[in-house]
Formats: structure tokens, C-alpha cells, sequence
């Protein structure tokens, strides 16, 4: 049985961190990315300068019906 604390000591991310251009192609390409994902990254890019691209393919996304 797992201890809580060998669970604390786990990392919880990978040793890679993902730049943003990479995450926000992963989120476009899976349609289970919720909403509220896709939003936090649409806010990330603006934080970050707002590359005009990267929140094209998210409005893209955002917009696109379920069954696309």
C-alpha cells in the first residue's frame, strides 16, 4: 500500500517542462481539451504578449462545434 507520503515525494509533472506553442497544439488537437483548458491558455498567451497565432488556433478551437 502506497503511504501518503511516498505520493507527496512523486513529482507531479514531467522533468520536461512544454513550452506554450506546444501545449496549446496538444489542446487543439484533442477534442476532450475542456473549455476551461483551452481559456487558461488563451490567458496564458495573453499574459505572455499575445502571439496573434497562437490565440487564432484557440478562437478556432474555442469556436468549433463538438461533433468537428
Amino acid at each position: 500500500m502506497i503511504q501518503l507520503r511516498e505520493l507527496a515525494n512523486e513529482p507531479c509533472f514531467s522533468s520536461r517542462s512544454r513550452s506554450l506553442a506546444e501545449q496549446i497544439a496538444d489542446a487543439v488537437r484533442s477534442r476532450t481539451t475542456p473549455l476551461s483548458q483551452l481559456l487558461r491558455l488563451m490567458s496564458a498567451v495573453d499574459a505572455q504578449g499575445g502571439d496573434a497565432s497562437l490565440k487564432q488556433l484557440l478562437r478556432n478551437r474555442i469556436g468549433a462545434p463538438l461533433d468537428a
